[in-house]
């Protein structure tokens, strides 16, 4: 917390640090971003479209490791360097349905990841990424409910990468460089899974809902608390607060503690009490919940469209360093039309069921 500049303004009552106002921080005041603003961009077509859906290629090569039922998967038995192409649109469609999966043990270096993610579209670059092609990802271990209290963002939340921008990732990477033996992993949460556990209403309530998603929190904290100057200023979106998946055609829920501060429909109180119910009903969603350790070499590609994460702060010493790479995803939109996972699974649950009756019934028909 050391570059916070509220540690400069102690109060001579209580000892601790006064608050500024974002307009009376210089660092924040002063800052001129150098790039403009973004414009909408349209992806090409997302290469999980392209892939045959029993992925037989990439299971050819790996064996399948399900974590959960809802959500994370590993892959054992292959390295990333190798994949075809076809077996990195498997490898896609699998990250659509399985919201996150993980490796062991990989070769990839830098190069080799940013290039095999080239394969997923254009890279994205976070506002405080200075490299063009990935960002260095570190550790949490400082105490994040104590920083709350100085700087606006919540940046030990759980959230879906950037989702402030016009055209929030689809697929991110993240490769482990350096790693303390405990501590340092990262959670993640389907966002189809919170979709599917809410009451009927509640489901109703938001299909017709636009949630705020905005970066002028972060990038408050990016100049006051990492010391570092955002490439653009900040910006609000708002995405429907449920989305459906491009690929999979579910719905999921487009709502995060990290970026979301309201809904465009509601007023100041109700978005709050909305959003004190989904900060519960995220953290109390264990059951589409998986938590990943990891080690040197670890690996893991997610998609944002169906998932948010965190990573776990700890007060371990060693460094942690990972390299993360996004694309950019499509504009977020609703699909009326669309079903969630839940629903489908029923729905093809009941036609299998159908069609099994009709085969019986079909063969009690048939003459000796």
């Amino acid at each position: 917390m050391a570059h916070l500049e509220a540690q400069k303004h102690i109060s001579p009552d209580s000892g601790f640090p006064i608050t500024l106002h974002p307009n009376f921080n210089d660092k924040i005041k002063d800052y001129v971003p150098a790039e403009p603003a973004r414009e909408q961009v349209f992806p090409e077509k997302d290469r999980a479209s392209f892939a045959d859906p029993e992925k037989k290629s990439l299971f050819s090569v790996a064996k399948r490791v399900d974590l959960t039922e809802s959500v994370g998967t590993v892959l054992e038995n292959l390295q990333l360097s190798q994949l075809s192409p076809q077996q990195l649109d498997e490898l896609a469609l699998l990250v659509t349905e399985r919201g996150v999966v993980f490796f062991r043990d990989q070769d990839l270096t830098t190069e080799g990841q940013v290039k095999l993610f080239e394969h997923y579209g254009a890279l994205d670059r976070h506002p405080a990424q200075k490299d063009v092609r990935h960002v260095v990802i570190r550790g949490s271990r400082e105490d994040h409910r104590e920083i709350l209290k100085y700087t606006p963002w919540p940046s030990g939340d759980f959230h879906a990468d950037t989702s402030f921008e016009i055209n929030p990732p689809s697929y991110s990477m993240l490769r482990m460089e350096e790693h303390p033996e405990v501590g340092g992993d990262t959670a993640w949460v389907s966002t189809y899974g919170l979709y599917d556990t809410l009451s009927d209403a509640m489901k109703k309530f938001l299909d017709g809902l636009h949630a705020v998603h905005t970066s002028r929190l972060q990038y408050d904290t990016i100049l006051d608390l990492w010391g570092v100057g955002p490439n653009r200023a900040p910006i609000d979106s708002h995405h429907p607060a449920v989305r459906t998946h491009p690929v999979t055609g579910l719905k999921a829920l487009h709502v995060n503690p990290g970026f979301v501060t309201g809904f465009a429909e509601l007023k100041k109180y109700e978005s709050d009490k909305l959003l004190d119910f989904f900060a519960y009903h995220i953290h109390s969603a264990d059951d589409h919940a998986v938590r990943w350790k990891w080690a040197v070499g670890s690996v893991a590609m997610w998609d944002n469209r169906c998932t948010n994460h965190r990573v776990i702060p700890g007060t371990y010493e060693a460094p942690r360093r990972g390299i993360r790479t996004t694309v950019f995803g499509e504009k977020p939109y609703f699909d009326p039309a669309s079903e969630s996972r839940d629903e489908r699974q029923k729905r093809l649950k009941a036609e299998k069921t159908q069609n099994e009756g009709k085969v019986a019934a079909s063969k009690n028909l048939t003459p000796a």
